[in-house]
């Protein structure tokens, strides 16, 4: 316990004397870390902080030395977490590098894979998106017809990917594809790597009903891609694809749990008002945010003890799919309570008489609607949760 100690002590005065002040702020949606070969930062902070907590082993810090992690154990990995809560620090790097491709390498991948892969994106040095999902497979991903013909030393990939997040910057994509069409779905499919900038991909943005275009489709005619880029074995990339769904729901749910929630607390005094005592004028609102407090520290605590699950070398499991519904719900009923709070402040979309973070709102709002479908669909995660947590009959 005392060498724990003298470990927060290390950290607390490391944090103090490397955090930027700028990144002990709520994040700006400009100033995402996500890393990448074409990467641009608005606020150069934001550069500052990835590349010292990099230099530490702090952008994932339970991944061993050797692929750019600090080789922390779960206790130390905790003492971590909260001496950077303590401080408000923004997490240094972001992206399905960090939450998802590189655990499934970490388990799945060849030593050639991890010594390649990982230590890049310890850096943030590439960004990654997920080609998982095709418009006639969605719910139903097994069914997937994303082929991919041997050729050599190579495959042949031909098909099309939708709802491909962040793929317009990307640099690399890891993808579901199917390798043998005569075998039973879950068993023909491959998990294969490939370079972004390859000849035949070619990627179109989707915009969002909230503006944005965070979503895209892309679009693979004869990309050949290494045989040395198959993850785990042929023919057998469900097993990877399902591991790596379940740290997407992890990551997924985490966004609704644990999280500040005194923004709602300062909408209301904004746009509510407050009392003579100081108190939110409204007493239902005032209900009503600590409800969703309450539940946000309940479900803050529940998936701290899956981090320490996962810490120990154990990939999450099905319970994945409990955090990500709940987090999902929270999420929702997050940006649900920051409209009815702003009343007719909520409804603009530009023009005069509202301003930048009033806008922002509307958009975040909307865009929290997509939580529900994005990693697997709540009514998807709702059955495995019967299925595989409760034991239900089918």
């Amino acid at each position: 316990m005392q060498n724990l100690e003298v470990f927060r002590d290390e950290v607390r005065g490391w944090l103090d004397e490397n955090c930027p002040e700028s990144m002990r702020t709520p994040m700006d949606a400009n100033e995402h870390p996500g890393g990448g070969r074409n990467a641009t930062y608005a606020n150069p902070d934001t550069k500052v902080w990835l590349e010292r907590c990099a230099e530490r082993g702090f952008t994932v810090p339970t991944w061993p030395e050797e692929f750019g992690g600090a080789g922390l154990n779960k206790d130390e990995n905790l003492v971590l977490r909260n001496e950077m809560g303590r401080i408000n620090a923004r997490p240094p790097l972001v992206g399905m590098g960090l939450s998802m491709i590189g655990p499934a390498l970490l388990e799945y991948g060849t030593d050639a894979q991890k010594e390649e892969h990982l230590p890049k994106i310890a850096r943030g040095d590439i960004w990654w998106c997920q080609g998982y999902s095709e418009p006639g497979s969605g719910s139903d991903l097994a069914s997937l017809r994303t082929s991919a013909v041997e050729d050599g030393d190579d495959f042949i990939v031909n098909g099309q990917k939708i709802w491909t997040s962040g793929a317009n910057h990307a640099d690399w994509m890891f993808c579901l594809v199917r390798t043998d069409f005569d075998a039973p779905k879950h068993e023909g499919i491959s998990f294969v790597l490939f370079d972004m900038t390859t000849p035949g991909v070619t990627v179109k943005p989707i915009k969002l009903i909230s503006g944005l275009s965070p979503f895209c489709e892309t679009f693979l005619d004869n990309v050949r891609v290494p045989k040395s880029n198959l993850v785990y074995e042929l023919n057998k990339g469900w097993t990877v694809g399902k591991r790596l769904l379940q740290h997407e729901r992890s990551m997924i749910g985490g966004i609704g749990g644990g999280q500040k929630t005194t923004s709602l607390e300062e909408y209301a005094h904004q746009y509510v008002g407050a009392d003579e005592s100081g108190k939110i004028a409204d007493a239902s609102l005032r209900g009503k945010i600590l409800s969703h407090r309450m539940n946000d520290r309940a479900f803050g605590l529940t998936t701290r003890r899956s981090v320490e699950e996962s810490a120990t070398g154990n990939a999450p499991g099905a319970t994945s799919s409990m955090f990500k519904y709940y987090g999902t719900e929270q999420n929702i009923g997050k940006y649900d309570l920051m409209l009815s709070i702003m009343g007719t402040q909520s409804v603009g979309w530009t023009g005069e008489g509202f301003d930048d973070e009033e806008l922002n709102t509307t958009r975040a709002w909307l865009r929290s609607k997509a939580n529900s479908i994005e990693g697997g669909t709540s009514e998807v995660q709702l059955n495995i949760i019967a299925k595989r947590v409760l034991g239900l009959p089918e």
